[in-house]
């Protein structure tokens, strides 16, 4: 039976299956990280809202710390892809041992710098005296944890471009099963409250990192994994293919932070935690439709990066269509849920009638454009793929600059519950402004026009 998967010569619509379903249900359960502990933190007795509140200020500074693990999983990932597809083992070789370095070095910096500047962190993201306690107690154990963070997300991305999606979905897979089971545990049995929640998904983070290093050293891979000193020419081609869905991620923190704060301010002390906490519940549906996304373009990412290493357009553009029809057809199925099931998520989180109402409606206002949303994380997340990083960066800011000014500016002519609607009109606008580049540039880009030298090595 074959167990790899040959990103040259086999189908390419098998092979978007292959590797973007597995990514993708990987991302999905990944999701469940975050989810289970807001699920388990939202039913603790008495201060279960303002826990909840909470983790959704700690939110963007754990976007934050993963977004590193991107810079450096995507962009060694692109690299390590385009190599093996010109038969370049001994320089995929260096590119992946660079990048285990490069995770090493980021993981022990950014745990000092988040802890030591954590306090005035959470004030300036929307903390309230009430919420403060819970949000540092969160905040500081994950952040003990950032090494296996990190390192389980980054590294991962290299287990698939070795042709084993199925892996890759198994270090999620085993992540989210020990969170699931230790959450309750901590919160309740040992009475942690929101502390085991916290303790639960750093215990799941070092599971799952542990179970890639095991994977990567194994011999059944094609390239194995080994530590280098870190070379600067590489980790500068690294770091600048990795930029771009590291400035994603990173500035998806920016969108959180404003809305957090925007709500807090407009809402007032009586109103503002309470539009916090369905916020909160509304981000954590909305992880339910991203991250897969995001599995389903990173899935696909490295047929892309393989095929342009081995001179195929033809494959590429098959790559990119695939993707795209996984893709919508996955938004237009999660978009009719919305519509009709959101009641029944929100309810798992809260039994308040008026958080209730209130996300329900969040969820639903969030969700109003994004089957367009498809098309601006394929295209965007296919550029990138293909080493276009500054204009796959500028269609990303593009949205998020659309969504950090609607959310600032609607509360200002309306009322603070109309910043829930910057995320509509961004995903519309940044889509048909995305696919109008992507095809103008594409074409040309695919007939050998125009072609950047950040991946050529």
């Amino acid at each position: 039976m074959k167990k790899t998967n040959d990103f040259g010569r086999d189908s390419v619509p098998l092979l978007v299956l292959k590797t973007s379903v597995p990514f993708m249900l990987a991302q999905l359960v990944n999701v469940l990280y975050s989810i289970v502990d807001r699920i388990y933190v939202g039913n603790i007795p008495v201060i279960g809202a303002d826990s909840l509140a909470g983790i959704g200020v700690c939110a963007p500074i754990l976007t934050l710390l993963s977004s590193f693990g991107t810079l450096i999983g995507i962009g060694g990932s692109v690299l390590f892809s385009v190599r093996l597809g010109a038969g370049e083992e001994k320089k995929a070789r260096q590119i992946l041992a660079n990048s285990f370095s490069l995770l090493l070095i980021l993981s022990a910096l950014l745990t000092a710098v988040f802890l030591l500047s954590k306090e005035q962190l959470l004030r300036w993201f929307g903390a309230s005296p009430d919420i403060f306690p819970y949000a540092d107690t969160y905040l500081t154990i994950y952040t003990a944890g950032t090494f296996f963070a990190l390192l389980s997300m980054g590294m991962n991305y290299f287990i698939t471009a070795q042709g084993f999606p199925g892996l890759g979905m198994l270090t999620t897979l085993i992540g989210a099963v020990v969170n699931i089971v230790l959450d309750p545990v901590f919160i309740f049995t040992f009475h942690m409250d929101i502390a085991g929640a916290a303790a639960a998904t750093v215990i799941a983070q070092m599971s799952s990192c542990l179970f890639v290093l095991f994977t990567l050293r194994r011999k059944k891979m094609k390239v194995p994994l080994g530590l280098v000193k870190p070379e600067v020419y590489i980790a500068k081609r690294i770091v600048k293919i990795g930029f771009s869905p590291f400035l994603i991620m990173a500035t998806d923190s920016i969108i959180l932070i404003a809305l957090n704060a925007v709500l807090q301010r407009y809402g007032g002390e009586t109103y503002g935690d309470t539009l916090i906490t369905a916020a909160t519940i509304v981000q954590s549906y909305m992880l339910l439709i991203t991250s897969p996304m995001l599995g389903i373009t990173g899935g696909a990412q490295p047929l892309i990066s393989y095929n342009y290493g081995a001179n195929k357009p033809e494959r590429i553009r098959g790559t990119v269509f695939w993707a795209l029809v996984l893709c919508l057809c996955f938004t237009g199925m999660m978009f009719l849920i919305s519509r009709v099931l959101p009641h029944y998520f929100v309810r798992i989180f809260t039994a308040n009638p008026e958080y209730q109402e209130l996300a329900v409606w969040g969820i639903q206002v969030f969700t109003m454009m994004i089957i367009p949303l498809s098309f601006q994380y394929v295209f965007v997340d296919s550029l990138t793929a293909l080493g276009m990083t500054r204009i796959s960066l500028g269609l990303s800011l593009i949205r998020k600059i659309l969504y950090f000014g609607t959310v600032c500016l609607l509360p200002l002519i309306f009322s603070a519950k109309s910043a829930f609607y910057g995320e509509p009109v961004a995903d519309g606008l940044s889509a048909a402004i995305t696919s109008l580049a992507f095809f103008g540039i594409y074409r040309k880009y695919l007939k050998g026009q125009g072609r950047l030298e950040a991946i050529r090595m």
